[in-house]
């Protein structure tokens, strides 16, 4: 592989994209172990498929939104690097497939001439920072959330505090009390509200803590009633700190912060929260909201030409994709897109036709649609006009017929089942038997093709997730159904009931059975979940008990939706965890590259971010040492636990009172420039010593 070269202005970004190329080659010629290698790539956005040699490059893209112009680039970036396809995600990012990995840093140099990002796009990090499609033209907000989730992304990309966490953390901003970012099942989730203070208006958020889906849920714990808007960035990164020592980092299921919460109590968690504060970089920041750049109409001008092929189509639409926004005189439209996927052909196309008639703000939805805004009234129809013309002038956005669905087994290492191929079978049963249901915006259908819940389907009114059966010695395709989860408001939710398991083929009939039972037995204007309450989990488990029965088994049922072979389980390893490190002589390198970051954040006078980098090469030099003697520890406050017990206890190292002490020091000091250099150089005494222990044991067992 050729050394690489970008040319971009933006240094910081520059080297990023070298660094990965360099990895690259090191991986190539066999320098890098393969588990530290996936960790470094997966932060970097590379994600391996289901497919071997290949990787999905997943694009992040803050609160999901992206210019006319960062839309036409990923879909160039697609034809030259992937398949020409753009999968939209839950998380609001846009995924591409099948990218050699040796093209990966050429690709990511290419999207940044856009200002368009890969970094911390998987991996144990901050993961993109999703928003309510509507934050800025909602007529329910009590102010525009987009400047403060722009802040935060900023703020923590790149951040030594979550570079190397025990696993991923995901951050929502709703844009009001409808919670429509579901705050209530992120690791931090944030409100928008204001009160009165000495009689001025103040801005602040109800922040919810710890909730999370996966194949275990949790629904977010409130932190704050009503945090004022300068404290949140600093509390957040308080959290992380908290998170990034004491969270699980051995066993990837329970490494979430969710869990740790739960193991050491809220009331713990809280205080270990506050200890932090005196060792953050900033007590406040501020985000200049005032300032946000506001976002501009179309020019008024002449559309060009157009025909409507479908008027009633058109009505349709009308009613169920589109919205009038808090700005008088202006129309924003949903665009609902089938699976996620839109082809980069299709994308040019639309965005040669939208141009003139709507914002150069494009957002990416949470169920993997797309929203246009600032449309005149008079220009509605020309903008159905060019998407009927390109295939998406569907109605029905958001509705029972809109299924939200993760790419599963077409591509992901962990799907079971299909999850593609029954929802599109799913679509066709409301299309054709329940046609005044792209109305219903209270029933959510949501897939994933597994557990863990990449297409949310533990927060849907009907769910399933990929799942397998066993039947005279052969395995079939199955779905878990659930039931009854959703949106309460204000930071409550509901978390599905796992009701019943079903051969997959026999999904659209569990479909037809739910509507049609909801529709003959609900009362009038009864809700979907008030009606699953009223009725029971016991009372769905009977009522679709019949489609269970194995005996009654067909060839079919045993090919999964989309294929052709009879199925067979295929499970690969995840990448969406950590990965446990346990080369010894990896970490000591690790060590060192901490030190040598410290360095360059100290002459860029970033003496906090310096600080939390000497506090990692400590953790991963005692982590290395204890590896080297067959401990294996799970939390970084292991480590430390675990060093003073075999090492300092034992007389093999010796400090002025014990490894704790020295290396907590962080939390009993401001990041102020004396202590900062007094800092490194301990740490890097301890490097010194590590690093001359283990040659020496090296020596010994030679």
């Amino acid at each position: 592989m050729q050394s690489f070269r970008t040319e971009l202005e933006n240094p910081i970004v520059e080297r990023d994209i070298i660094e990965l190329e360099k990895k690259i080659r090191l991986f190539r010629e066999g320098q890098i172990p393969d588990e530290k290698f996936r960790s470094l790539r997966l932060a970097r956005g590379v994600y391996g498929q289901r497919q071997p040699g290949v990787q999905m490059v997943r694009i992040k893209l803050p609160y999901g939104k992206m210019t006319l112009q960062q839309w036409k680039r990923i879909a160039d970036i697609s034809d030259e690097y992937s398949t020409g396809n753009l999968h939209l995600t839950t998380r609001q990012d846009v995924q591409i497939h099948f990218v050699s990995l040796d093209k990966t840093p050429e690709l990511w140099s290419k999207l940044e001439l856009d200002d368009i990002t890969i970094r911390e796009a998987c991996g144990n990090t901050v993961r993109n920072i999703t928003a309510s499609d509507r934050a800025g033209i909602d007529p329910e907000e009590p102010f525009d959330i987009t400047p403060y989730a722009d802040a935060a992304f900023r703020y923590f990309l790149r951040n030594p505090v979550c570079q190397d966490m025990g696993r991923k953390i995901k951050i929502a901003f709703s844009s009001s009390d409808k919670d429509t970012a579901w705050a209530f099942m992120h690791d931090f989730g944030m409100i928008p509200k204001v009160k009165e203070v000495n009689g001025k208006t103040v801005r602040g958020f109800k922040v919810l803590v710890g909730g999370g889906l996966g194949a275990q849920p949790f629904l977010a714990k409130t932190a704050f009633e009503f945090l004022e808007e300068d404290l949140l960035i600093p509390y957040i990164e308080n959290v992380l700190r908290v998170f990034d020592r004491h969270g699980e980092r051995a066993s990837r299921h329970k490494a979430r912060m969710k869990f740790l919460i739960q193991k050491i109590g809220m009331e713990e968690f809280e205080r270990l929260v506050k200890e932090e504060y005196k060792a953050v970089k900033v007590k406040q920041v501020h985000v200049d909201a005032a300032a946000w750049p506001s976002e501009e109409p179309p020019v008024a001008g002449v559309l060009p030409k157009y025909t409507i092929q479908d008027q009633q189509k058109y009505q349709a639409w009308k009613k169920t994709n589109t919205f009038e926004q808090k700005q008088s005189g202006y129309i924003a439209a949903y665009v609902k897109v089938p699976l996620g996927n839109i082809s980069s052909v299709t994308s040019r196309q639309l965005i040669e036709a939208l141009r003139p008639a709507v914002a150069d703000d494009i957002r990416v939805t949470a169920n993997q649609g797309l929203l246009l805004k600032y449309i005149l009234p008079e220009n509605l129809p020309y903008v159905f006009s060019a998407l009927e013309a390109a295939g998406y002038g569907e109605p029905g956005f958001d509705s029972v017929g809109d299924i939200t669905a993760c790419p599963g087994t077409d591509t992901c290492n962990l799907a079971i089942s299909s999850s593609t191929g029954i929802s599109a079978a799913l679509e066709n049963v409301i299309r054709d038997e329940f046609p005044d249901l792209i109305y219903n915006r209270d029933i959510k259908i949501k897939i994933s093709g597994c557990m863990n819940s990449c297409g949310q389907h533990g927060i849907a009114s009907i769910g399933f997730h990929g799942s397998s059966l066993k039947s005279a010695g052969k395995v079939l395709p199955a779905l878990q159904v659930l039931l009854g989860g959703g949106i309460i408001g204000n930071g409550e939710g509901r978390v599905a009931d796992k009701v019943i398991k079903v051969p997959s083929r026999r999904g659209p009939d569990v479909l037809r059975t739910l509507l049609h039972n909801y529709e003959t037995n609900s009362q009038q204007h009864e809700l979907f979940n008030d009606y699953y309450d009223r009725q029971g989990e016991k009372y769905f488990y009977e009522l679709l008990k019949p489609l269970t029965d194995l005996a009654s088994l067909k060839d079919e049922d045993f090919v999964d939706w989309g294929q052709a072979a009879q199925y067979a389980t295929a499970i690969g390893v995840g990448e969406c965890a950590g990965v446990v490190i346990d080369l010894v002589a990896t970490l000591l390198l690790e060590a060192e590259e901490k030190l040598q970051l410290a360095t360059e954040a100290f002459d860029k006078g970033a003496f906090a971010d310096g600080i939390y980098n000497v506090y990692s090469s400590f953790v991963q030099g005692a982590k290395a040492l204890l590896l080297g003697e067959s401990v294996s520890c799970n939390t970084q406050t292991g480590v430390i636990n675990d060093f003073d017990k075999h090492f300092v206890a034992t007389g093999k190292f010796s400090f002025e009172k014990d490894f704790k002490t020295l290396v907590l020091q962080i939390n009993e000091h401001e990041p102020s420039e004396t202590f900062a250099r007094q800092y490194f150089e301990q740490a890097a005494d301890f490097y010194g010593k590590a690093q001359a222990f283990r040659q020496q044991s090296a020596l010994v067992q030679a």
